[in-house]
C-alpha cells in the first residue's frame, strides 16, 4: 500500500493523532475534543484537535465509523465531509443522531469518525452543444433496477424512468 505525507498540527495536545486500526485501513480514526449529547435527531459540531496540510492533488474526506451508525445511529451530517489541500483549520465534524428515541452521549477522546485521504484530480470542464451517447443515457434514479419486488417489476419500469431527477 502506497502512503503520501500529511503534515499535522495537533491544536489540543491532550487527545491522539489520528490512526488506523489495522495494517490496509483506508480511515484513519478522529477523535472529538469535547463531551457533547444529542438527542434524537439533534446534531452537533466537534472539534478534533488536528489540522492538516494535505499535498496538492489531495483531498481528505471524513466518513461516519461504520460501528457507531450500525450500534447508537451515528453518521456524519455531509458526508463525506472534504478537506481540500488548501485548508489549514481544525478540522470539525457535523455529527447527528438518527436514532429516533435514544440520547446519544460522546466523550471527550471518543472515535468519532475516520479521514480517508484520497488522490483527486481537478476537472477541466469543456463545455459542448451535445454529449456524446451512453448505454446508460438520461437514465436516473432506479433506471439500472437491481431491487427485484413484486409483480417482477423494479424501480423505474412503469413509466418512471427518472429522467431530469440526477444532478
Amino acid at each position: 500500500m502506497s502512503s503520501v505525507q500529511v503534515l499535522l498540527q495537533r491544536l489540543d495536545p491532550d487527545v491522539p493523532p489520528p490512526g488506523y486500526a489495522r495494517p490496509g485501513d483506508a480511515g484513519a480514526d478522529l477523535v472529538t475534543t469535547s463531551d457533547i449529547v444529542l438527542g434524537p435527531g439533534e446534531r452537533g459540531v466537534v472539534g478534533t484537535g488536528i489540522a492538516i496540510a494535505l499535498p496538492p492533488g489531495y483531498a481528505g474526506f471524513v466518513h461516519p465509523r461504520s460501528g457507531l451508525a450500525a450500534r447508537a445511529g451515528l453518521s456524519v451530517v455531509n458526508t463525506p465531509g472534504t478537506i481540500d489541500s488548501g485548508y489549514r483549520g481544525e478540522i470539525r465534524v457535523c455529527l447527528i443522531n438518527h436514532d429516533p428515541r435514544e440520547k446519544l452521549a460522546l466523550s471527550r477522546g471518543d472515535r468519532i469518525a475516520q479521514l480517508v485521504v484520497q488522490r483527486v484530480e481537478q476537472a477541466e470542464f469543456v463545455e459542448v452543444a451535445e454529449l456524446g451517447g451512453s448505454e446508460r443515457g438520461a437514465g436516473g434514479y432506479g433506471s439500472t433496477g437491481g431491487h427485484a419486488t413484486l409483480g417482477g417489476q423494479t424501480p423505474g419500469s412503469g413509466g418512471d424512468s427518472g429522467e431530469g431527477t440526477e444532478h
